[in-house]
């Protein structure tokens, strides 16, 4: 991805739409990403668009949790929306796309950086999905594109202990991209 920005906005629409739906009675339902209910899956997507804002602006990233506190139950729309605008305001600069920039995974180029949380947004909008029941039909095409560069960069073999990612599981037959993901990254389809 030479400029992951465009899919990472497509990801961050389609995410916010998603979190319109998840109204303050299921934040504290189960999601597939065992570690996480509703709230605390949130809470970590609000949190890593903090980060990954903060790494564009020139900041350590790594200093800022991946997750975010004191977000009353209804607030959810308006944190992930001023996370969103924080990251665009951040990434606008093209230069800042080739610029070595650290996070949890690495050194990598800005654009890697992007990248890699394009991957998460998309794989917890899944989860998100999951927990609300599929209110909405996903953009099948971002996990399309992402499907393979998850592939490339998470290899089965290559899983060690403490990655936020579970051992590779067997998508079921006739599973669509999201799904295919999810099974790659660890959740139970």
């Amino acid at each position: 991805m030479n400029d992951p920005r465009p899919l990472f906005e497509r990801a961050a629409e389609q995410f916010a739409s998603l979190l319109k739906l998840a109204t303050p009675q299921r934040l504290g339902d189960p999601t597939p990403c065992t570690e996480y209910d509703v709230r605390a899956l949130l809470s970590h997507v609000v949190g890593a668009t903090h980060r990954i804002a903060l790494i564009g602006e020139g900041g350590d990233g790594l200093s800022l949790p991946a997750r975010v506190d004191g977000v009353a139950d209804d607030g959810w729309p308006a944190a992930y929306e001023a996370a969103r605008a924080r990251f665009t305001s951040a990434w606008a600069d093209d230069t800042k796309l080739g610029r070595e920039v650290t996070v949890p995974w690495g050194a990598v180029p800005g654009a890697g950086a992007v990248g890699g949380y394009v991957m998460e947004t998309v794989t917890h909008t899944w989860d998100l999905s999951q927990a609300l029941g599929h209110p909405m039909a996903l953009d099948e095409e971002l996990a399309e594109i992402i499907l393979p560069i998850a592939r490339e960069v998470l290899p089965a073999e290559a899983r060690v202990e403490g990655l936020p990612f579970g051992v590779v599981r067997e998508a079921p037959e006739g599973a669509d991209a999201y799904g295919r993901l999810a099974a790659w990254l660890g959740r139970t389809v």
